[in-house]
């Protein structure tokens, strides 16, 4: 009985915190079903919305939908109304503040699943996403805390061992978060951001076996982004420039939009005076990412060692356009600038 009380409590406030703007909300939304947004999926829920109005989970899967396609305000108005038919239910907080995170809203996306937390507040799921969004916002301590409770409920929490890892290498308590991270993989061995973490702690303190740790994550999860990424950083680090090449390309026959694989190889080749290769790999970043604005600097560059100065002028400016402040492609463009 007193755990049913407190829940009522929990959600009566819940409720009186989104009650204010209810009036608002569903005024927009009902504007919202008027018109078409040209998504086939989106349009069908406004149809259904229109017939049932009251249905939360119609709300709840349209406001998924415009978050996928980056309607961020509409994903919001949507899980709002989603919730105010259905407080209770943990899987809209949980969507909510990742839209709201996703739309640089920390505080809203910290708020709402404190919410949550106090609606369940034994929930494993949502205490490890409350205190992911308490990390996000570097509030480490809260992070830890909210660990702790995770702890006391289930003292064998891979995830939770992870975080504590996450939080105190923040916190600069090395010897904490290298055991954390430890115990993270001995409960589960696929945690593969506990081994890239342990690798690179354990390259910074010069052990002679940190490179297993980057192997091991990539063993266990051979196209995973991440793992490939930070082995290939560890190699660059080692001066094994050709070793990281081949690792960034790698990252591209995995996924070919990663603007990140083709960016840093091109800058090795660069530092290789392979100044050619360089400007390959920074045409590739600009095709798949035309507002990476180092793309276009370092490519600048590249065309200033070329002796292409228009070409270099041309790529100093277009950075200069995106990033006025950009001190690099000021000074290419200063030294290009009248050259021919």
């Amino acid at each position: 009985m007193k755990t049913k009380i407190g829940l009522f409590v929990v959600a009566a406030a819940f409720l009186i915190a989104y009650g204010a703007c209810k009036n608002d909300v569903t005024s927009t939304d009902n504007q919202q079903t008027q018109g078409k947004t040209g998504n086939p999926a989106i349009d069908a829920l406004t149809e259904q919305i229109a017939a049932s109005p009251k249905d939360a989970q119609l709300y709840a899967s349209r406001g998924k939908l415009f978050y996928e396609n980056e309607g961020y305000d509409e994903a919001i108005r949507d899980l709002t109304v989603a919730l105010q038919f259905d407080s209770a239910n943990v899987d809209y907080h949980h969507l909510l503040s990742d839209v709201y995170l996703d739309y640089f809203q920390s505080r809203l996306a910290l708020r709402t699943m404190e919410r949550a937390a106090a609606l369940y507040p034994e929930r494993i799921p949502t205490l490890l996403k409350l205190c992911e969004v308490q990390y996000t916002l570097k509030q480490y301590k809260a992070s830890l805390q909210t660990i702790d409770r995770i702890l006391k409920i289930d003292p064998q929490n891979g995830d939770a061992f992870l975080m504590m890892g996450l939080n105190t290498r923040e916190l600069n308590d090395t010897d904490r978060a290298l055991k954390a991270f430890q115990k993270a993989i001995e409960i589960d061995p696929e945690l593969i951001d506990a081994w890239i973490n342990l690798g690179q702690m354990n390259a910074k303190l010069n052990k002679p076996d940190a490179e297993r740790y980057f192997d091991s994550a990539i063993r266990i999860a051979p196209d995973n982004i991440t793992a490939i990424h930070a082995k290939a950083d560890f190699l660059r680090d080692k001066n094994d420039l050709n070793g990281a090449i081949a690792l960034y390309k790698k990252l591209n026959t995995i996924d070919v939009q990663y603007d990140e694989g083709y960016l840093n190889a091109g800058l090795l080749y660069l530092d290789q005076d392979s100044i050619e290769q360089a400007r390959k790999m920074f045409d590739l970043v600009i095709e798949v990412n035309p507002i990476n604005i180092q793309a276009y600097c370092f490519r600048g560059i590249a065309h200033e060692k070329a002796g292409a100065f228009a070409r270099a002028e041309k790529d100093y400016e277009t950075a200069l356009r995106m990033a006025p402040e950009y001190e690099l492609a000021s000074e290419g463009l200063a030294r290009v600038k009248g050259k021919k």
